[in-house]
């Protein structure tokens, strides 16, 4: 895995192949010792990767202190990529876009990972209380300090996108370089507007859940109560809010009939189902980096497969036919680099 992309409208290389923390500590629903944290990285970094994706609010911050202690002493080769908006706190300004949240989001996730600088800094959502030209301002600032290098976006719409541009450019400030939207054969409605917008205002894509929460790599069956190891199963099995209807949602009959095209795909090529899922999304129109988010070595190394995998025309045309979705214009070609 050592293939290089740049972000957006920018000169920041990263892998194409970036590695998710969510699971990084032992808060909630994680489970990733910090041993295991650190065998994880040193894979990814042994295996040419060079982008770690962690937030403020991962595991209660302990995601990002684990990032931090796993590359000290290689700093310099890592991209580090973190994001704020979430709860940090119980006060009214501990969550948010604002300036006020913002800055101390900044300072906390610095000292935590114990580094004067983040690579990449990302709005983890849009935030409808507060201005963005306010946002836009205070990022730009952080810019100017030098205590981060580019900024991004997480689950912003197309139409958020443009505003916030539209604000920085106003401004003569620093434009977004990135966006992270949720992205994979069960999930394509970001082909109809919030890529084609991310390619016309310089931002690339940090795809998220390329493997459907599971579900492309086959762990889950029509009728079957999901795996107690599995996200879905830890999640129900907390009663965690949301859990049923995210399991709902993903676990359907079109979703379970798109994962069974995988399998079978997978199992003509002699690969998992995982590398497949991952194959088909790396090498779409728009995509630069795809976040894998392993709990364990076996799952990194099972993932890093779908980076070397090309997969033949004819089964990329199946995948695109049996994920299709009410909607969506087709999409063609390999756009790997944003």
């Amino acid at each position: 895995m050592t293939t290089y992309t740049t972000m957006g409208r920018s000169g920041l290389k990263v892998s194409q192949a970036c590695l998710g923390t969510m699971n990084f500590g032992t808060a909630g629903v994680a489970g990733c010792d910090e041993a295991e944290a650190v065998r994880i990285v040193d894979a990814f970094l042994g295996a040419g990767g060079n982008f770690i994706d962690t937030a403020g609010n991962y595991s209660d911050g302990q995601s990002e202190e684990l990032v931090g202690r796993a590359v000290k002493g290689r700093r310099d080769a890592v991209v580090i990529a973190t994001k704020a908006f979430f709860p940090q706190g119980p006060g009214p300004n501990d969550r948010g876009l604002s300036r006020a949240h913002l800055t101390r989001a900044l300072e906390a996730s610095l000292r935590r990972l114990g580094t004067d600088h983040i690579d990449l800094y990302q709005c983890h959502a849009w935030d409808a209380a507060t201005p963005i030209e306010e946002t836009m301002a205070t990022l730009d600032g952080f810019v100017r300090s030098g205590k981060v290098r580019y900024i991004g976006c997480s689950n912003f719409t197309a139409s958020q996108i443009v505003e916030a541009q539209w604000a920085a450019q106003r401004a003569g400030g620093t434009p977004l370089i990135s966006l992270q939207p949720q992205y994979s054969l069960i999930k394509r409605s970001v082909e109809a507007e919030i890529l084609p917008v991310c390619r016309r205002h310089g931002l690339g894509a940090l795809v998220w859940s390329p493997l459907g929460g599971g579900v492309l790599a086959g762990r889950y069956a029509a009728g079957a109560i999901p795996d107690g190891d599995s996200r879905i199963g830890r999640l129900l099995a907390l009663a965690a809010p949301g859990a049923r209807a995210w399991a709902d949602d993903l676990l359907n009959a079109r979703t379970l009939a798109v994962a069974a095209e995988v399998g079978k795909v997978a199992d003509e090529l002699g690969v998992t189902s995982a590398a497949v899922a991952l194959a088909w999304v790396r090498r779409r129109p728009g995509v630069t980096s795809v976040i894998i988010g392993p709990r364990t070595v076996a799952q990194l190394e099972g993932n890093l497969a779908g980076f070397v995998l090309d997969l033949p025309a004819e089964m990329v045309a199946r995948l695109d036919e049996a994920s299709w979705a009410d909607g969506l214009t087709p999409v063609t070609g390999t756009l790997a680099t944003g």
